[in-house]
């Protein structure tokens, strides 16, 4: 329904709850208009360049020619691709395509015999089409049409009176099956036509940029003329309006991802980067999508923030006025045991049956007794939460407790303080970065930066152990308890969180499990134990407590690694039968 609407003229609202697919709605629609409106222009605007280059690579993955593709701004070379999106990636592209495709016409006028330079510019090789291809292909082809229709022309007549056998001689041999009767064998024909004139078609595409001299005109080109998916933020959009205006830069369709993201001004103005047409807007279809229930658009002046609610995105508005939305109601993301943790905020929202039936989703998280647990976290070193300059918030409690849990690439550490992610980092630094037995966890960062990703494992650090701070606001909580796939474990002085009241309907379920860390000793990745198979747990009592055991286990692997070295070596020193 989301993406029928998204692709039908007007405005579209897209409500998506977190894991729900809201990039993949995205990219649908934008295929939809660029396969069934081939000459219309989309316009893909994100907050954040990391969630544009997401929503950018999947349109790559897809049936779109890359030609057709552009990303403007400087978070195109972040992009997970070794092409170039830029205007001038882009660019150099359609001129050494230029020579591919003029080498091409070179062979097809040897191959026909033709003497002469029909591949020195795409002008000459016009020409040379008009004059030299089409002559020789719309008497065959009509001839073969009328065989067709009366019957009265045989197959061979196709085979043997076709124009430009020569030049597919480097096809799959023979060109016409002997097997393949008279309609088979026309269609043939007419896709190697297809093929030839691809090449002509794309080489007229291409002119403009022979005949413009210098790059920034050739790049203003494609900006104007041959790109079909334009993707810039809304801040490139601001800071570049006035330039795409006087290039007379048109677009037909805006698609709006992370709108709850944006600022209302924002918004505004990728909706007004091209000039009316006789009082009229060209605009066909306005989609946003996005969530209001997460995080809002960032303000950092408090007098706006505090007395113009500045923060309220447009989409957010929208909503809050009753303008018609689609909700997305089904989550793929986490187990539902884990979604039960934030799913309470939404109307309905229920689970995809992959995150029930794959088999990730039905065994435990190695090592882990449960697949989500709040720790609580005493003092540790006779400190709660430290504050080494003003609204810098540490706790070097929870930061050494996460850094033993579980380093490793499928696990993203949050906090929800600049001055916690600070000291996590350091103390990754000292524990784990000189040891070959632990790796890396994939990210270490704030919730508020972490929004719009995912990873298997979550472990979150609230910091505060005087006041709530910020996780009060339930948008913030709703981010930070949907992050995780498969685990999420959550550090945190227990006594302060679990009596905030807005916090209640997300640690009345932490709650119903220990506030211990419960561990399975000896259980190797990946785990076949049953998801709700608890067993006999191994309860960690606290920070001192959790280093220890990594110590220890630090040691055995250790011993383990040097047995299994030994053994090598005493293999190597016997002499073998031929010896």
């Amino acid at each position: 329904e989301a993406i029928k609407s998204g692709t039908n003229p007007g405005l579209t609202l897209i409500v998506g709850p977190p894991g729900t697919g809201k990039t993949d709605v995205a990219v649908q629609i934008i295929a939809n208009l660029y396969n069934n409106f081939p000459d219309q222009h989309t316009l893909l605007v994100t907050h954040s360049n990391q969630a544009l280059n997401q929503l950018f690579e999947k349109i790559m993955a897809l049936d779109v020619d890359e030609r057709h593709l552009l990303r403007l701004g400087h978070g195109e070379e972040e992009l997970n691709t070794e092409l170039s999106f830029s205007k001038y990636g882009r660019v150099n592209s359609f001129l050494e395509k230029r020579l591919s495709l003029l080498s091409e016409v070179d062979r097809l006028s040897q191959s026909l015999e033709i003497g002469g330079e029909h591949g020195y510019t795409c002008e000459t090789a016009g020409y040379f089409y008009l004059y030299h291809v089409l002559s020789r292909w719309e008497p065959y082809i009509d001839k073969c049409r009328q065989g067709l229709e009366n019957g009265n022309v045989g197959v061979e007549i196709i085979r043997n009176e076709f124009p430009f056998s020569n030049y597919f001689n480097n096809a799959p041999q023979p060109l016409f099956p002997e097997d393949a009767d008279y309609a088979e064998t026309l269609e043939i024909a007419e896709g190697c036509f297809r093929h030839i004139e691809k090449i002509f078609t794309e080489l007229e595409e291409i002119r403009g940029f022979e005949l413009l001299r210098t790059s920034y005109d050739r790049a203003n080109y494609l900006l104007t003329k041959e790109a079909k998916i334009i993707a810039m933020t809304c801040t490139h959009a601001a800071l570049k309006r006035r330039e795409l205006s006087l290039l007379a830069f048109k677009y037909d369709n805006v698609v709006m991802e992370e709108a709850a993201q944006i600022l209302e001004v924002e918004t505004f103005i990728p909706l007004l980067l091209q000039e009316t047409e006789d009082g009229r807007s060209r605009l066909k279809r306005v989609v946003m999508i996005g969530d209001h229930n997460q995080l809002p658009p960032v303000v950092k002046n408090m007098a706006f923030q505090q007395y113009g609610n500045m923060e309220q995105s447009l989409f957010t508005r929208f909503v809050r006025l009753g303008v018609p939305t689609i909700d997305l109601d089904s989550q793929g993301r986490s187990r539902p045991s884990v979604a039960k943790l934030y799913n309470w905020r939404y109307k309905d929202l229920g689970d995809l049956s992959s995150v029930t039936e794959q088999e990730e989703y039905k065994y435990a998280n190695a090592g882990f007794t449960y697949d989500f647990q709040v720790i609580n976290v005493d003092n540790y070193m006779s400190k709660g939460e430290t504050e080494p300059v003003p609204y810098f918030y540490q706790n070097l409690g929870e930061a050494e407790f996460i850094v033993a849990v579980y380093p490793s690439e499928k696990i993203s550490i949050l906090t929800t303080y600049n001055g916690q992610k600070a000291l996590i980092r350091d103390v990754l630094k000292q524990r784990c970065s000189w040891n070959p037995l632990f790796g890396r966890p994939a990210k270490v960062t704030t919730v508020d930066k972490f929004q719009g990703q995912q990873n298997d494992y979550i472990l979150l650090s609230l910091v505060r152990t005087k006041s709530v701070g910020h996780i009060r606001d339930v948008r913030r909580l709703i981010v930070a308890m949907s992050r995780a796939r498969l685990g999420l474990y959550v550090f945190c002085r227990l006594a302060l969180f679990k009596n905030c009241y807005e916090l209640t309907p997300t640690f009345d379920e932490l709650l119903k499990r220990p506030t211990k860390l419960n561990l399975k000793i000896n259980e190797m990745w990946p785990s076949k134990r049953d998801v709700e198979d608890y067993g006999e747990p191994y309860e960690i009592a606290d920070v001192e407590h959790i280093g220890k055991y990594v110590y220890q286990m630090m040691q055995e692997q250790l011993a383990y690694a040097k047995q299994q070295k030994a053994k090598e070596e005493d293999t190597s020193s016997e002499p073998n039968d031929s010896e």
